[in-house]
């Protein structure tokens, strides 16, 4: 008696295996969302393969990582908090490498607010509230400490300092008026209609603005591909026009 089972379970070992759809995880620091977004879309349209996306402040992000949390591919706003997963064994040592820079720049309201002298910040702000990203623990805060340090305003503006868990966060704070400036990136106002730009801060009055991204030691080969992605001219083309810097070679 001929065993159909048998063939059947022959021709599908000779077949070629359909194709399995790959999810990868990506922790982001929240200056990222938005471009980042964009390319994971043009990506997943491409192969196929989905991408999950963690947007936060870079010191929550690197604590979930070194606490045990799943990620694959990680980009952070800050060396340090880099160099703390780094050492703690949480990252591919030899997948790490600078990807971009960004800009620190003072915020209002988009309608009624004149451009800031930063020599008379104090005067202009007055006791209004300066919304600002965590100023111990996450980059964009830290920072814009820095930079308010440098300037010689940190002392007199740290009472009127409100403090937001990510840089978006200090974002929303102004642009819903429950603060009447900010300090954030300078490609966190294209996501933003309502804010617009008051000053630029000098970039020598705080560390450089670079943002480290690695793989995982576990990282499946879909994630070193999307990693890929974000290095190629489209991806890069994707950052540039929403105001990000390359690093120098």
């Amino acid at each position: 008696m001929f065993n159909w089972l048998s063939l059947g379970l022959g021709l599908s070992l000779l077949l070629p295996s359909a194709a399995i759809a790959e999810n990868v995880t990506v922790f982001a620091a929240a200056s990222l969302a938005g471009p980042l977004d964009q390319i994971a879309e043009a990506w997943q349209a491409e192969t196929g393969h989905s991408v999950t996306f963690s947007y936060a402040g870079s010191s929550a992000l690197a604590r979930q990582i070194e606490a045990g949390a799943p990620a694959d591919l990680v980009i952070l706003a800050s060396e340090d908090w880099m160099d703390v997963l780094d050492r703690a064994g949480a990252i591919a040592p030899a997948t790490r490498r600078v990807v971009l820079t960004n800009r620190l720049v003072l915020i209002g309201p988009a309608e009624g607010e004149a451009p800031v002298d930063l020599a008379d910040l104090p005067a202009r702000i007055g006791t209004d509230r300066l919304a600002l990203a965590l100023t111990e623990a996450v980059p964009a805060g830290i920072y814009a400490r820095a930079a308010l340090i440098d300037l010689g305003h940190w002392d007199r503006l740290a009472p009127q300092v409100v403090e937001a868990d990510n840089v978006r966060a200090a974002l929303r704070l102004v642009a819903i008026g429950a603060a009447r400036f900010g300090i954030v990136y300078a490609t966190d106002v294209v996501q933003e209609p309502r804010v617009a730009v008051l000053a630029e801060i000098p970039e020598d009055s705080h560390p450089p603005i670079r943002y480290p991204m690695a793989l995982t030691p576990g990282a499946s080969r879909e994630a070193h591909l999307f990693a890929s992605q974000l290095e190629n001219l489209p991806g890069r083309n994707v950052f540039l026009q929403a105001g990000f810097g390359l690093p120098v070679e």
